[in-house]
Parts: C-alpha cells; sequence; structure tokens
C-alpha cells in the first residue's frame, strides 16, 4: 500500500514539500508554478499532461496543447508554441507537394475519363442519312423562312450494299484516307495529338481516320477545335463498338461527298464515269478515291494535272500495301471521264430558281466554294422579301398572261440604302436563261446619265439651260415629244431625242459613260458615240436597278448583293454584308446634290405616263424603248424609276431581238406592259409604307422652269429658287452673240464660265451656246427614245 501511494502522490499535481509560509516547493524533476512547462525526452502525451488546483488537466506541450491552449477560454497558449524545426517544415512541404501532385494525377486520369463517359452517355451514332443531310445548305429569305435546300434531303446520293463495292475500289479508298483503318481503334491518337498541339499553337489540323472523318460529317462543321476533336473521338469509339469495320465502311462510303453534287460512292461513279461502282475497275476506283480529300483541286475537268498526280498516289499506296499487283499498276492508264453536269440539286424549277443560281455564283465570288455549300452545313440568309419576291413574279405574270409566246421579261428590286436586291425576275424557267442578267440596248433609260454628266461639268449644265427639240434628219422624236424649246427637265418629261443627243455630244460621250459607271453600270460601254444618251449601249435589268438606286441614295453606291449573311452548322459565320467593313456601308460616287438635280429631271415622267402611284407618292422613274429595224416596231422596252427606299427596273423583249407586239397587234413600248409591271410592282409593294418625300432640291447652275411640257420655257417667268449664298461676278459676261448658220461639226465658240462652283452652282445659267444640229443617225439602227 505505501508504495502504491507514493507512486500515486508522485502523480498528483503539486505534489512536494511545504515552505515554511503554506507554499510547497516543487519536488525535484517536477515544474514549478513560476515555471514554464517543458517536456521531457521522450514523455508522451499523458505524461506531460497535469492537473492544475482545480483538477481540471492542462494541455500537453506541443502543437496539440498548443492549440487546445489557444481555444481554452482566457487560454493564450501561444506563448507556448515552439517554433517548427526545419526538418519540420521540409516535411510539411514534401507532405504538400505530395498531395498536390497526387491531386493533379487523379484529375489527369479521372477527368478524361469522366468527360469520356459523359460524351458516351449523351453522344448519339449518326446514320448515313443524317451524315448527308446535315451537310446539306439551307437557303432563306430575309425573314428566315426557307427558300430552297441547296441538296435535297437525300441529296444526290443512291445507297449501296459494302458488298456491292469492288474490293479494288474499297482498297482504293483505304489506301487514300486510312491505311490502318482495319486495325485502328477508330481514332488516330497521334493525329489527335498533332491537332491538339496545332491548336495549342495557333494552327489548324490533325489526321483523322475514315472513322472520324464519318462523324465529322455526320456532326457538321469542320472548325478546327478541341470540341470538335472529343466529339469525333468519342462517337468514333463508340462506333467502332456498335458496328463492325465493313459496316463503318459502308456508311462512310454512302456519305462522303465526291463532288459534281454527288454524295455517295454509287452516285459518284455515274457522275464521273456514267455506270454502277459494280463496274468500276482498279484505274477508276483510284482516281475517284483520290477525290475525296478536296474533290474541286482533284477533279480531272477542272484540274487535270492535279487530278493524275492524285491517281498516282492512290495507286503507290495500294502496291504499298500489297493491295495491287505491281505489274497490275504498270499497265493502268488514266481513266476517261464524262463531262460534269451542271448541278441543279436544290435549285427550283420555277421563277425562283434564277433566285437561287445568283445566290450559288455570289457565294463562290465571295471565295465560299461548291465543296463549302456541300459539306459544311450552311445556312444562307438573303436579302429577298419574300412578300415583294411573290408581287414581283405575279406582276410579270399577269403582264405576260395572254401575250405572245415569245415575250421574256425581267424585273430587279433593290434598297437604296443598302444595295441588298429585295425582289429578282429573271423568268418562269428556273433553270433556264436568266433574264434579269441578259444585258440588253437600255434604249432612253440611259439619258438620266446625261443629266449627271451635265451636272459634273465645268460650268454645270443645269436642268433650267433650253435646246432646241425639233426633229431633225436622221433623228426624231416619239411622238408627242417634240418640243420648239425647252429645258433639261421638259425634254427628259416627254423624252425628247434631240435635245438629249445634243447634250451628250456637248458633254462628251465618255463623260456620260462615266458617269453611268459611276452611277452603277458595269457593262462596257466602250467606244461611246452622242448615241449613248439615246441608249445604244446594252445593260441589263439588274445593273439598271443598281444605278437607278444610286441615284436614290443620293449619290452613295452600294455593292448589289443577294446574300446578307453565311453562317455555318456549329455557327461560324464565314460572311455577314451588315458586318465591320461590310458591302451595305456604301462608297460615295458623286455629291448628294448632284443627285437631287437628276431626280428632279425625273419626277414628272411617271405622270405624263400614265404611270403615277397610287396615294401621289413621289416617284423619279423614266422609260426606254428602243426601236427596231423595221419601221413602227420595237424590240427592247423599259421601265424604270425609283422611290428614297425602293429601286425597280423592268425589262420586256424576246430571246431573237426581234419585234415585240401585244397579243392585240400593238408595239410594246416602255409606257406600255413593262410600265404596266412596274406600277403593279411599285404599287403593292409599297401599299403599307409611309409616303417618302425626297430631299429639298437646290438647283445647280440654271433652275428648272415650271413651264409643262411643250412650252417654251424662256417664254414663262421662272421662280426664283431659295437664295444662297453667292459669289457675285466682278464682271458681266458678254451678251450671248447671236445665233448664225454653221455647218455640222464646225467647231464651236467657247462658253462663257459661271461663277458658281462647279457642283455646288446657285442658279444664274450662262448664256446659251450657239447650237449646231445634231449629228445625222438612223433610227433604223440606232435606239431614237
Amino acid at each position: 500500500m505505501s508504495g502504491a501511494h507514493t507512486v500515486a502522490s508522485a502523480r498528483r499535481p503539486g505534489h512536494g514539500s511545504r515552505s515554511a509560509g503554506g507554499r510547497r516547493r516543487a519536488a525535484a524533476g517536477e515544474v514549478g508554478w513560476w515555471q514554464p512547462p517543458t517536456r521531457r525526452r521522450g514523455a508522451t502525451v499523458q505524461d506531460t499532461a497535469r492537473a492544475d488546483g482545480t483538477g481540471r488537466r492542462r494541455a500537453a506541450p506541443g502543437r496539440i496543447g498548443a492549440l487546445v491552449n489557444r481555444l481554452r477560454p482566457g487560454g493564450g497558449g501561444s506563448q507556448h508554441r515552439r517554433p517548427a524545426t526545419p526538418e519540420e517544415r521540409r516535411a510539411q512541404r514534401l507532405r504538400l507537394v505530395r498531395r498536390t501532385a497526387l491531386a493533379g494525377l487523379a484529375a489527369v486520369l479521372l477527368g478524361p475519363l469522366l468527360a469520356f463517359g459523359l460524351g458516351w452517355v449523351f453522344f448519339s451514332v449518326p446514320s448515313p442519312t443524317d451524315a448527308v443531310t446535315n451537310q446539306v445548305a439551307l437557303v432563306s429569305y430575309s425573314d428566315g423562312s426557307r427558300l430552297t435546300r441547296l441538296v435535297p434531303e437525300e441529296g444526290n446520293r443512291i445507297a449501296v450494299a459494302i458488298e456491292d463495292v469492288p474490293p479494288h475500289v474499297r482498297d482504293a479508298v483505304l489506301a487514300a484516307e486510312d491505311r490502318t483503318f482495319y486495325s485502328n481503334p477508330g481514332f488516330d491518337l497521334t493525329g489527335i495529338l498533332r491537332a491538339v498541339w496545332n491548336q495549342v499553337q495557333g494552327g489548324s489540323g490533325g489526321g483523322s481516320t475514315i472513322t472520324q472523318q464519318y462523324v465529322k460529317n455526320a456532326l457538321v462543321g469542320d472548325e478546327y477545335s478541341l470540341w470538335r476533336k472529343y466529339k469525333e473521338v468519342v462517337l468514333a469509339v463508340k462506333i467502332s463498338q456498335e458496328r463492325t469495320k465493313d459496316e463503318i465502311l459502308g456508311d462512310y462510303l454512302n456519305a462522303i461527298y465526291f463532288g459534281r453534287g454527288a454524295y455517295g460512292i454509287q452516285s459518284a461513279s455515274q457522275a464521273y464515269f456514267g455506270k454502277p461502282v459494280q463496274l468500276l475497275d482498279p484505274s477508276e476506283g483510284a482516281l475517284l478515291a483520290g477525290l475525296i480529300q478536296s474533290p474541286s483541286r482533284w477533279d480531272p475537268a477542272r484540274n487535270p494535272d492535279r487530278a493524275v498526280e492524285r491517281w498516282n498516289f492512290v495507286l503507290d499506296g495500294m502496291v504499298a500495301q500489297g493491295w495491287l499487283d505491281p505489274a497490275e499498276r504498270a499497265a493502268v492508264q488514266f481513266p476517261a471521264t464524262i463531262e460534269p453536269r451542271r448541278a441543279a440539286a436544290g435549285v427550283p424549277a420555277d421563277a425562283n430558281g434564277h433566285v437561287v443560281t445568283a445566290v450559288t455564283a455570289e457565294l463562290d465570288a465571295l471565295g465560299i466554294t461548291s465543296e463549302d455549300l456541300a459539306q459544311e452545313g450552311l445556312r444562307i440568309t438573303t436579302t429577298i422579301d419574300p412578300e415583294r419576291q411573290q408581287q414581283a413574279v405575279e406582276a410579270a405574270q399577269a403582264a405576260l398572261e395572254g401575250q405572245p409566246d415569245d415575250l421574256r421579261s425581267a424585273m430587279v428590286a433593290i434598297d437604296p440604302q443598302t444595295g441588298g436586291i429585295l425582289a429578282y425576275y429573271g423568268g418562269d424557267n428556273g433553270l433556264g436563261l436568266d433574264y434579269a442578267r441578259v444585258q440588253r440596248l437600255a434604249g432612253s433609260t440611259f439619258k438620266p446619265f446625261v443629266v449627271l454628266a451635265g451636272l459634273q461639268q465645268d460650268p454645270p449644265v443645269g436642268l433650267g439651260e433650253t435646246f432646241d427639240g425639233e426633229e431633225v434628219p436622221g433623228l426624231r422624236n416619239a411622238e408627242g415629244a417634240d418640243c420648239d424649246r425647252c429645258d433639261l427637265k421638259q425634254a427628259m418629261t416627254v423624252s425628247n431625242n434631240v435635245v438629249f443627243n445634243t447634250l451628250a455630244k456637248q458633254v462628251g460621250p465618255e463623260a456620260v459613260a462615266a458617269a453611268a459607271r459611276a452611277a452603277g453600270i458595269t457593262a462596257p460601254l466602250d467606244d461611246p458615240n452622242e448615241g449613248i444618251a439615246l441608249g445604244n449601249k446594252e445593260v441589263s435589268a439588274l445593273e439598271l436597278a443598281s444605278a437607278y438606286a444610286t441615284i436614290a441614295g443620293g449619290g452613295v453606291w452600294h455593292q448589289p448583293h443577294l446574300v446578307s449573311e453565311v453562317v455555318t452548322a456549329d455557327g461560324r459565320v464565314l460572311f455577314s454584308a451588315a458586318g465591320a467593313g461590310g458591302i451595305t456601308e456604301g462608297e460615295r460616287r458623286f455629291p448628294e446634290r448632284v443627285a437631287r438635280n437628276v431626280v428632279e429631271s425625273m419626277l414628272e415622267v411617271a405622270e405624263q405616263d400614265g404611270l403615277s402611284l397610287p396615294g401621289g407618292r413621289p416617284v423619279a422613274a423614266k422609260t426606254g424603248t428602243v426601236q427596231s429595224r423595221f419601221d413602227g416596231d420595237n424590240n427592247d422596252a423599259w421601265m424604270a424609276g425609283f422611290t428614297p427606299s425602293l429601286s425597280t427596273s423592268v425589262w420586256i423583249g424576246t430571246d431573237m431581238n426581234s419585234p415585240i407586239r401585244t397579243a392585240s397587234g400593238e408595239p410594246i413600248s416602255g409606257k406600255t406592259l413593262p410600265g404596266e409591271v412596274w406600277r403593279t410592282f411599285m404599287g403593292q409593294a409599297l401599299d403599307e409604307a409611309p409616303v417618302e418625300t425626297f430631299p429639298p432640291y437646290r438647283p445647280i447652275g440654271e433652275a428648272a422652269s415650271d413651264a409643262p411640257p411643250g412650252v417654251d420655257p424662256e417664254a414663262t417667268p421662272t421662280p426664283t429658287p431659295t437664295p444662297e449664298p453667292v459669289v457675285t461676278p466682278t464682271e458681266e459676261p458678254p451678251p450671248p452673240a447671236p445665233e448664225a448658220p454653221q455647218e455640222s461639226g464646225a467647231p464651236q465658240p467657247e462658253r462663257p464660265r459661271e461663277d458658281d462652283s462647279l457642283l455646288f452652282g446657285t442658279g444664274g445659267g450662262a448664256p446659251q451656246e450657239t447650237r449646231t444640229p445634231p449629228s445625222t443617225q438612223d433610227c433604223s439602227v440606232t435606239p431614237c427614245g
């Protein structure tokens, strides 16, 4: 007992001898109340814990004890924390590094597995039909409604069983695209790593197996991204697990695009050789296999040298793989192919076919190839307004109904503020000739360009300048267009040929041609003479609508266009007309004031010809009639005109450039059938639009008079235009010299200059020049209005 008591007493806190004052002295080896606790070498936590006088245990020293002391109310134990030794700090760092490395390794190993598992669950395996359907391009109207598919849903595709594809044709495809097809897991790890590396470096590309190519076509999109590669790999492995290699190859051969509008090996065989795939020999199979990578590049009809180079590559690959005997390789010759046929898949046979054909031509000009159309799943938005397109078609068809079968018509309507084509009619046969782009003699629709040229002369020829308008030998006016003297606006209103022939000679035919080009006429207009004023140069309905739109737009030319936006199926924008630097921004070709003066000259034409628009809507217009070599007949008839928001031109003629007459035998002129089509369309197209007015008219040169057509403007007071600052001449110009008879072609006296500026004159025209009769012109050959 005494021994046990002694041990227990030794373990009680405070056990030891007392001093004389009643305090206990610390026993040997114990910690006094005035000393900080220390831990003996080799002592445990239990050994170092001590109880205080209240019976509570004091936490042992060290990290755990220090933590407990800090957390104990009233405790402050931080003064008892021992600093970590260098060895302990090094151990802590090593533990942190090990844990971070383990976490990173787990992420590297488990992350891809998790991503792969999610892709396996959520990505569905595509069918060959999906692969073809998702590649086709969709063309829509401006409101997003569908116009057509450039390739129908089934595509130009004829499915064929893999057993029906000769082995040498299959071998050729493998030699060209994937020589390890039957041994690889469906993806090429080296190619994928190369693609990732290229992506990191900002490049593109990376190898793809046949399985990956099939998946890519099914997914749609050729965007070089890690996301696409990820989907490719997941689906490639999934397909490889669900289908045999022969099934995958068969699906691939039935879905891949070979060019010439052909999807699948069977359609390709017909497109290039005019026979079924079962009859292809090794040489022909090698040519088709070589096309897969880039049909437009390797098509022998387009690049024969490259086609031969690719053909040799495929055959040599077959020999290298042991799939073709070297002797047979040496004996084969490059195969002959049939001529490519026009791919009309998806092009409507009705009037809208011309819209679609024009769209594809525009895409090609933008650098968007037929392969992009066939494989990128493009979503093409056009500028065509579906309602106005229907109105244009119906107006043209209604005018020609019951008329002679040889009559043809075209109409184009353009937004002057953007250049967007809102309606496009090139005839009812969408697979035939597009009459909207056929160039024909313009007739008097060219007269506004003569005014445009005159206004830009130095000094300018204002609308108020008067001219002799009586017929002369070899040049006559249309019925009712004569005038003894008339100013330019009057001459435009009645379409006086003599006046404009004189003006064209005065300003120079080249100046007229330059003015027409500036407005938007793209026809050559080579070697012009004064007959250009009467339209002896050919233009198309599209060009004329565009040029008039430039005048309507205040002298700002916009590229006429049908394509508004092109987006791939995976969301990449290939083209946007309204984007930064887009073609809708326009280009100033001549000053707004000049354009407004040209408009002023055309404002009374529609009313004069009985073609006014409903509600008194202001409209600038001009008719044109091209006379035939047969007296009393016409070959072409035009009507073109615009408001500030819509410019429309209409043409009627024949394929043979023969006389045009109505069913009742009446000659067709610009104000008859073309005028009816134009007025019907414009009235409907603008029915719900607010009435727009043109900007205020500020004359350049001498202002136009208010005298009606046929009344001598010099005998009628001309109202003074709104006063504007003018530079007062320091000297009065000399009075005009009296007219004297002169021979045709005699030198003209120099015309006195005005003090008005070239483009911004404010009235006060120069004295009338001495005139010479216009040159003799045979109206049986040259159009007279």
